[in-house]
């Protein structure tokens, strides 16, 4: 695995140095992601927190929990509006000039959402977000959609870390319109070429990962929630999905030299509590 250490120089420049950069890139081309540490404030962090432990309540009040695959899984979205958006999180200057630099210019989010491991013993099938664009492949394509995850606690194997199966972003046997999940046959298959594993990422950290990078959602054996924040960095040309909603009036803080936002700026209130919904859940799980 490879962890960055943005160095105190980088954070005051607001720009990594290019070997840091290079050294970013090479890893999720090899690997299928990397982490940076410390590109968050703590500040942001705390306050994102706060939000995401006392929406976790209202979200399980839902009859219709959006649960991923399991009732330890919980889709959540972070509010959408003041004072809970941050510079450091929706348009990072560092991920962004990763991000950049592996889908090019025009790369654009356009998920906002998130994951909470909620205390259970419960895993997730083992999957990729989204497949390849062509089956049968010699050779992957490059990257086209980039997974940014920001941890809002201390996140470890003993929370609820999400697994992640290393070069896996390579395989050309799953494309987009197969089942995401993965078959035992195919996980046998990757054991005797990689090892999983569950990243120790410390809050204020960042882990950037390619879309197709196989991973589950594993228990959470602590006695409190592991909520984590979730963007989708695509291509320019990746025109699939429904623009973001903020409110009218935020839309300077998007402004960014490297990182378009697919979104539209409206009035009124948005109700973020009931946009996420189920994936792929089993409606006869007891909670």
């Amino acid at each position: 695995m490879i962890a960055l250490n943005v160095s105190s120089n980088e954070l005051s420049a607001g720009s990594l140095h290019p070997d840091t950069l290079g050294k970013a890139v090479e890893a999720i081309r090899r690997d299928g992601f990397v982490v940076l540490e410390n590109v968050v404030s703590l500040d942001s962090i705390a306050v994102l927190r706060e939000k995401a432990l006392e929406d976790v309540k209202a979200l399980l009040a839902r009859p219709d929990a959006p649960f991923n695959f399991n009732t330890g899984n919980l889709q959540q979205d972070p509010p959408p509006f003041p004072p809970y958006l941050f510079r450091d999180v929706l348009v990072n200057d560092f991920v962004a000039q990763v991000t950049g630099a592996l889908l090019g210019p025009g790369v654009k989010n356009a998920f906002y959402s998130g994951n909470t491991a909620l205390p259970s013993d419960a895993c997730q099938p083992v999957h990729p977000d989204v497949g390849q664009l062509w089956s049968g492949m010699d050779t992957a394509s490059p990257a086209f959609g980039l997974v940014v995850n920001v941890p809002l606690v201390d996140m470890s194997a003993t929370n609820g870390a999400t697994e992640l199966w290393p070069e896996t972003h390579t395989d050309t046997t799953k494309d987009v319109f197969n089942d995401i999940k993965v078959s035992v046959e195919d996980l046998d298959r990757w054991r005797n070429r990689t090892t999983p594993l569950q990243p120790t990422v410390a809050a204020g950290g960042v882990v950037i990962r390619d879309i197709r990078l196989w991973h589950r959602g594993m228990p959470n054996h602590s006695d409190q929630p592991r909520p984590m924040i979730a963007m989708i960095h695509w291509v320019r040309w990746w025109s699939d999905m429904a623009p973001l909603k903020f409110p009218r009036g935020t839309e300077a803080l998007f402004e960014h030299p490297i990182l378009n936002t697919h979104a539209v700026f409206v009035d009124g209130p948005i109700d973020y509590l009931h946009s996420p919904q189920a994936y792929d859940f089993q409606p006869t799980e007891s909670r």
